[in-house]
């Protein structure tokens, strides 16, 4: 019996070690790379008024919309003041935005983002006043009201010197709105939903719907390089998109060189291959200074006169050539990134070298460059 569990626990360790030896797949589960179809959020806006500024509110003269919100205001109250001079700098009229989740019920309460209107200098400590929050269909879905927390410091002194951190005039309320309103999406009702990829691909797509068939048979259907049908068999869709949305499976990607020229960074994925081609990079630098000098006439003479006369200084500077680089044909992106860092140079310098190369039609991948 020693000798066959000998052989049994040799022949376990082998398979352990070809298991760790094989390179793990990149996958990712379903619902970190698709959005649902109705299951999204909902913008919001709203007109209001901030009260209880120190001072750093609007100036009525320079927004009329400032005082007329506030005469409105005071007038549903019960007092007139359409006669009267305001002249309070307390006030500011703000923008009061919001997102409203994807099923959301009555009275929950959501987070809204407070935005200076007019020339208020700061909302810091004021007070938002009911402001109703309405969606694109021109409904309110939620009111909104509470405490503006900017999280910056402002201070100014009387010379007119001030100094700031951060955006005084935008700030937020935490759970300042209640969801007065649903969106009324049924989802149990459902007897299908759709899929769309994030990144729209052909191979990703089939993969989804290979994915999701392997373990329901016939109950997904990859319409085009974007949307992924389903329809449950059971038709119970809320338990059958919990399972779905789980499922694990390996996005593909095209090949792709993602360029940023005002920041210098480069970004390109594993799919990128280069054909045989050489490289050399150098650089040439041209320098010009000019210093002043003093002209002078001589000694005692009766003519001339002290002048500045500018020196100029050119000098070219060409680096020499580094020794030709030279990738093989189907090089992939480790071979590329070490070729270069080879050579020395710097982000800017591989940006233009990527570009020619791009040119010279050896890299077989799109350059977008943003």
């Amino acid at each position: 019996m020693r000798p066959v569990r000998a052989l049994t626990a040799l022949l376990f360790a082998a398979t352990a070690l070809v298991a760790t030896a094989q390179p793990a797949l990149a996958k990712s589960r379903i619902k970190d790379i698709v959005e649902f179809e109705g299951v999204r959020e909902n913008m919001l806006v709203g007109y209001g008024i901030v009260v209880g500024l120190n001072g750093t509110g609007d100036a009525l003269r320079n927004a009329p919309f400032t005082k007329q919100s506030l005469e409105a205001m005071l007038e549903r109250l019960g007092v007139n003041t359409r006669d009267a001079q305001l002249n309070t700098k307390n006030v500011a009229a703000v923008m009061v935005t919001a997102k409203l989740p994807p099923f959301a019920a009555t009275g929950s309460q959501i987070d809204v983002s407070v935005s200076a209107l007019g020339d208020a200098k700061s909302l810091q400590g004021g007070s938002l006043l009911v402001t109703p929050l309405m969606g694109a269909d021109g409904r309110a879905y939620a009111v909104a009201q509470g405490t503006v927390q900017t999280g910056s410091i402002s201070a100014s002194g009387a010379s007119g010197s001030s100094v700031s951190k951060g955006v005084p005039t935008a700030g937020r309320i935490a759970s300042g709105a209640v969801v007065e309103l649903e969106t009324g999406f049924q989802l149990a009702s459902m007897g299908q939903m759709r899929m769309t990829l994030r990144n729209p691909d052909f191979t990703t797509a089939k993969r989804v719907a290979d994915v999701i068939n392997a373990r329901y048979p016939g109950s997904a259907i990859a319409e085009n390089p974007t949307i992924v049908s389903l329809r449950p068999a059971g038709g119970d869709l809320m338990s059958f998109m919990a399972q779905v949305e789980n499922l694990a499976v390996e996005p593909d990607s095209p090949a792709k060189v993602v360029i940023d020229e005002v920041a210098g960074v480069i970004v390109m994925g594993e799919n990128v291959r280069v054909s045989t081609v050489a490289i050399q990079q150098g650089n040439l630098t041209i320098t010009v200074r000019e210093q002043p000098a003093v002209s002078q006439p001589a000694p005692f003479a009766r003519t001339g006169n002290t002048a500045v006369v500018p020196q100029t200084d050119v000098s070219v500077d060409e680096e020499r050539g580094r020794q030709f680089l030279t990738v093989r044909s189907g090089a992939s992106l480790a071979t590329l990134v070490a070729g270069l860092n080879a050579l020395g140079v710097t982000p800017r310098d591989m940006i233009s070298i990527l570009q020619t190369i791009r040119a010279a039609g050896a890299l077989q991948a799109e350059i977008e460059v943003m």
